[in-house]
């Protein structure tokens, strides 16, 4: 399972914050409709935000895992190189 970390904590908190203000709208007629709009499109950028480190990280993973392979390809090369000398 995933951790919750502080983006997703406030995504929920701007998201039912926007379900509040948008039923007042509705309801109670006291906020604009920009203002309840605005909330829940902080909330999508918090959630957005989110995503980016998450998928960041998952791009680091996969930078390791390259240069491994990376690694592996010139160890390769130079045994190669060396079994080349080898036979001359």
């Amino acid at each position: 399972m995933r951790r919750l970390n502080i983006y997703d904590i406030l995504f929920w908190v701007f998201f039912i914050l926007a379900i509040i203000m948008g039923l007042w709208y509705l309801f109670g007629d006291s906020p604009t409709l920009e203002q309840a709009l605005l909330v829940l499109i902080i909330g999508l950028l918090f959630k957005m935000q989110s995503q980016i480190i998450s998928n960041s990280k998952d791009v680091d993973i996969l930078k390791l895992k390259f240069g491994k392979i990376e690694h592996s390809f010139i160890k390769i090369a130079d045994d190669f190189k060396s079994m080349k000398r080898v036979k001359k």
